[in-house]
């Protein structure tokens, strides 16, 4: 089961000022040799190499390069393989700084410095780019990134896939870019298109698609797109009300507002300036049960009617993608109905389904209902629990220690290869009462690190189920990035003793107690009112109050309960007065049914001095094993009240 919180992760990009955006005038072209021209058709090119050796292929043919090397766990290679590879043009700019362009994308270098600028935006890299030998070292995956291209690893080599098409040749301000047979950019699986100017170099959008950016070199311009799920149908009334309270929120200045409803889509549109000066148009449509969102910025518009020039641009846009239409440059990287996710500083990599919510910091991936993806890397245990064969044990005590023998199931355990390491697959069934869930738990070892994943599909979810196997085969290790990054990283809480507690204490609120260890902290801050842990099927919380009596704690629970108990869900268990930390206590208990999964919950109320507690426990009934039990009880015996 999902052993941590997940992080919902935000749609919404970091609006900039145009001004941020621009690029310094070009100077000297770096004379390399090149692979071949530009291909006159669009043509797949494989660039293959290998750590520490100095022969580098493309499409099967070899050739030498400077050797590729690890620093700090990241595959360094010389800059030129990509124009020999790819074409790219690779351009020195003053004495330390270097542009390198492909197609529409443009990464710019600084030498031994982290940053950098990927299609007009400001990254930092794990490495900084370093002359070694009178060859210019870059980290391979995220330049190859930043021009468009895929990394994949095979047998110890990566290959680095890119199509190249046309070059493209200049073209005056607002051209369509068709030299490249592209008139129009959109989003296939997010369904919205608009035309391509040929100013528009595409940046970073959010991780899931749902945000797209643009921006032209100069800095002059800046487009954002977004799109996002609302079942609900929203008038163009309601979407400039959206709109406004979206530019109220960012202290903008409202200059322009109107809707118009005589457009195939109607829309909501907004003209406003920013802190810093800059005039912003944003729209809104509704379509395809989304809301699509424009943010469009010109860093040399004045008035508010200067942002009419733009209104051909901006009225272009279509939440419809035609599908099969080569004049239309697809933004989205989803192939088969899948996306790449994962996390260069652990060196992993897998596909997802494309629906699903993107959480690469924490590597929780997702839809509600639908199933989930969790990732982890942390130190192998030492001795005989850190075999691979225990690990895969220790995973079944947990199960039996965490549900009631009624609600799992355990399946079995298959042999598996992950980049060319030996691991494991355990697949378990559980149930936390209102439906089984089936759950394929990876267990890969190496280099004294463990790299797990748990695939998590709720019964019904066939889609869900059909695509594990495409997620199993996709995924990708790199098992130099973590050591070289990193020394010993604890292990998974769910992995931990369930008898081994930790010791807290408040001094604010006056009281000590021992927690578990195995226990997720959601809310740990002990000098603050509310403390809160979670748990497989359970929770447990702390609430201190003070100059508020127990007595009204008391009675307000006692109405709750007797007007909930009216309902067929809920039992009240019983109201006792009880002693609890040495002082007089009343302790509520209450089975209930919520959403078809049965639990219990004891409310323990009390007072000290001007203080009074709550001290509340939750257990689902699926997960009342003796093992859980056992800690709450613990828990609760050692709460003493601090003078």
């Amino acid at each position: 089961m999902e052993k941590r919180e997940r992080t919902e992760t935000s749609r919404r990009l970091l609006q900039v000022t145009a001004g941020t955006l621009s690029a310094l005038m070009l100077f000297t072209t770096l004379s390399l040799p090149v692979w071949g021209d530009a291909a006159v058709a669009p043509e797949k090119r494989i660039l293959t190499v290998q750590n520490g050796s100095s022969t580098a292929s493309v499409n099967g043919t070899s050739y030498t390069i400077a050797k590729p090397q690890l620093k700090q766990g990241v595959l360094m290679v010389p800059l030129g393989v990509f124009k020999k590879a790819f074409g790219s043009e690779i351009r020195l700019e003053g004495e330390n700084r270097i542009r390198l362009l492909q197609g529409p994308h443009t990464v710019v270098l600084v030498m031994d410095n982290k940053t950098a600028w990927i299609d007009g935006k400001k990254v930092q890299l794990p490495v900084e780019p370093t002359m070694v030998s009178g060859t210019l070292m870059v980290p391979l995956r995220q330049v190859a990134a930043g021009i468009g291209a895929k990394v994949s690893s095979s047998q110890g080599k990566l290959a680095i896939s890119l199509m190249v098409t046309d070059k493209e040749e200049k073209q005056d301000e607002g051209e369509i870019n068709n030299t490249t047979g592209k008139t129009r950019i959109g989003n296939s699986y997010y369904e919205w298109s608009l035309n391509y100017p040929s100013w528009m170099m595409v940046g970073r959008g959010t991780d899931d698609e749902s945000g797209s950016a643009f921006n032209d070199a100069t800095g002059r311009y800046y487009l954002e797109v977004h799109a996002s799920s609302h079942k609900v149908k929203l008038s163009p009334d309601d979407l400039l009300e959206r709109l406004l309270k979206e530019v109220g929120d960012s202290g903008d200045v409202v200059l322009h507002q109107e809707t118009v409803t005589s457009a195939a889509v109607p829309y909501a549109r907004v003209v406003s300036r920013d802190v810093d000066g800059v005039l912003w148009e944003g729209r809104q449509y509704y379509a395809n049960d989304r809301v699509y969102e424009l943010y469009f910025a010109d860093a040399e518009a004045v008035h508010y009617k200067d942002m009419d020039q733009h209104a051909s641009l901006l009225g272009s846009f279509r939440t419809a993608y035609r599908t099969g239409d080569k004049s239309v440059k697809d933004v989205s990287s989803i192939v088969d109905g899948f996306r790449e996710a994962g996390n260069e500083e652990y060196g992993i990599w897998f596909g997802i389904p494309a629906g699903w919510e993107i959480n690469n910091k924490d590597m929780l991936y997702g839809s509600e209902g639908e199933g989930y993806l969790s990732v982890s890397v942390t130190s192998a245990p030492t001795g005989a629990d850190g075999t691979l064969a225990a690990w895969g044990q220790r995973l079944k005590d947990w199960l039996a220690e965490s549900f009631v023998k009624d609600s799992y199931e355990y399946v079995g355990l298959t042999p598996v290869e992950i980049s060319g390491v030996k691991g494991q697959v355990q697949e378990v069934r559980y149930n936390f009462g209102n439906k089984w869930i089936t759950e394929y738990e990876v267990m890969v070892q190496k280099n004294g690190y463990r790299y797990y994943l748990e695939y998590a599909i709720p019964d019904g979810q066939e889609r869900t189920a059909s695509n594990w196997k495409k997620v199993l085969e996709s995924i990708e290790i790199d098992y130099d990035v973590v050591p070289a990054n990193f020394g010993r990283i604890g292990e998974e809480g769910y992995l931990t003793d369930k008898t081994k507690m930790r010791s807290k204490s408040s001094e604010t609120y006056r009281y000590h107690i021992d927690i578990p260890r195995y226990w997720e902290p959601l809310n740990d801050q002990f000098e603050q009112g509310i403390v809160e842990y979670g748990f497989a099927g359970g929770g447990f919380e702390i609430t201190a109050q003070k100059d508020t009596a127990a007595e009204v704690i008391v009675s307000n629970l006692k109405r709750y309960y007797n007007e909930a108990s009216a309902a067929s869900s809920v039992k009240l268990l019983g109201v006792d007065q009880i002693t609890f930390a040495g002082v007089p206590a009343v302790s509520f208990k209450v089975h209930q049914v919520k959403n078809g999964v049965g639990y219990t919950t004891e409310e323990i109320v009390f007072e000290s001095g001007d203080i009074a507690y709550t001290i509340m426990t939750t257990l689902n009934d699926a997960n009342a094993t003796e093992v859980q039990q056992a800690a709450l009880a613990r828990t609760l015996s050692s709460f003493e009240l601090v003078k």
